[in-house]
This record gives C-alpha cells, sequence and structure tokens, in this order.
C-alpha cells in the first residue's frame, strides 16, 4: 500500500519521538506528506480575561516548543511537513483530523498498556485504533 498522507500525534514523550522517527523513514521511502499533530487540553472559558487570554498563549507556547522538537528533526528536511495544534478531547481531535484531512494513516506511539489497561484506564492510542477511520500503526 502507497500512502499519500501521515498523521503523527505527538506529545514529547520518547513514545512520540519513536512514532516521528518511524513516520519520517515511512513518508520518505512512500514520498507521503506528514501532518504533525499536537493536542492540547481545553482552556476553561470561565476564567476572565486576562487569566483566559494568557492560559491560551501559555498553551500554545508550549503546543508550539513540542512541535519544534520534531519540526527541527534532521529527517524533517526529507519530506513534506506540516504542523497542527488544536485544543480538545486528544482522541477525537486525531480522528477528526484524519479524517478531515484524508490521511491514510495514523501513526502514533504507545506505552505498551496490556488491552484490559487501555480499556480500563482509557488510553488514547487504545481509543483511535476502535475510532479512526483509516489504519493505525502504533509504535512502540
Amino acid at each position: 500500500m502507497i500512502f499519500s498522507k501521515i498523521l503523527i500525534p505527538v506529545d514529547g514523550s520518547k513514545h512520540s519521538d519513536s512514532a516521528v522517527e518511524y513516520g519520517f523513514e515511512l513518508a520518505q521511502i512512500t514520498k507521503a506528506q506528514v501532518i504533525l499533530l499536537h493536542c492540547h487540553p481545553p482552556v476553561p472559558s470561565g476564567l476572565g480575561e486576562p487569566n483566559f487570554q494568557k492560559a491560551i498563549d501559555d498553551s500554545t507556547r508550549r503546543s508550539y516548543a513540542i512541535l519544534e522538537k520534531y519540526t527541527q528533526h534532521p529527517k524533517a528536511q526529507d519530506v513534506e511537513l506540516s504542523e497542527k495544534i488544536i485544543g480538545g478531547k486528544t482522541t477525537t481531535s486525531i480522528t477528526t483530523v484524519a479524517e478531515t484531512e484524508n490521511c491514510d494513516l495514523i501513526i502514533i506511539g504507545s506505552k505498551g498498556k496490556t488491552d484490559l489497561e487501555g480499556l480500563l484506564m482509557g488510553s488514547v492510542t487504545h481509543k483511535v485504533l476502535n475510532t479512526a477511520h483509516c489504519p493505525v500503526l502504533v509504535i512502540k
């Protein structure tokens, strides 16, 4: 199967590092576009000004710092790369972006929880596996 668009959700963890490494290599081989996605928790609107704007600015700054770690990766120069930052529920954001962007594949890092742990604790990877419209490649 040839992939044209790969979504890689990232959170700055070593599991994301592994997913990005694998994703960049696969994108080089298949000439696929890569979308790096960082999802941050929603900012409560009841904070009031100026606290609300400060919280949004802080969240945005942290998100860009996480994405920069991957856009500065040496292999990032060899792939067509775009970045997205979305606030909200992580699983929903990942699956919505994958569908909206017509991604062929989601590559996601995993902490290696068992199926039971994922079910009981609500693993993002477990939920994405069960709700995505496209194939999901889990990297440990």
